[in-house]
């Protein structure tokens, strides 16, 4: 919903950036978000906000569940192995190298029985028949088709 930019250059679509505002506006009214007890998941979502200056869509959703509504927040503690990986998380998915950024959230899901809300991270949708023979749901609220979730810039 802040509209980061991938290493292409090319902007999420408006349709994309509409589609994430509704999802992130239907969570705040009724919707409750999943966090881990480690505060992990929320380092992650941190990198990608700008809460100084002039804060995007996906900062002020940050600010209203924190501080607004932290009865919408449920912590979930994610257990470790003793070789770090989560202990929810399928072995299917480290074998196949599914990012490590993305693995708290795919264990979390699975923990918290639970989908992963993906907008454009493409390693969802890579991965998808792998997570889906271990349970792990994904809602794709920019769809399937990649080639729709960015605008194109013309010269």
């Amino acid at each position: 919903a802040n509209g980061p930019v991938p290493d292409d250059g090319s902007p999420p679509s408006l349709d994309c950036c509409e589609a994430a505002v509704k999802f992130l506006l239907c969570v705040v009214k009724s919707g409750t978000v999943l966090l881990d007890l480690a505060g992990e998941i929320e380092c992650e979502y941190r990198r990608y906000l700008h809460p100084s200056g002039q804060p995007g869509v996906g900062d002020r959703f940050l600010l209203v569940i924190q501080n607004s509504a932290p009865d919408k927040i449920e912590r979930i503690d994610l257990p470790k192995r003793d070789d770090g990986e989560f202990v929810d998380l399928p072995q299917a998915l480290i074998d196949a190298r599914f990012d490590p950024s993305d693995r708290k959230f795919a264990a979390l899901a699975t923990r918290g029985a639970a989908p992963v809300i993906n907008a454009t991270d493409s390693d969802w949708l890579e991965h998808r028949a792998i997570l889906d023979a271990n349970g792990i749901r994904v809602e794709f609220v920019c769809g399937c088709d990649k080639a729709k979730w960015f605008s194109v810039s013309t010269p």
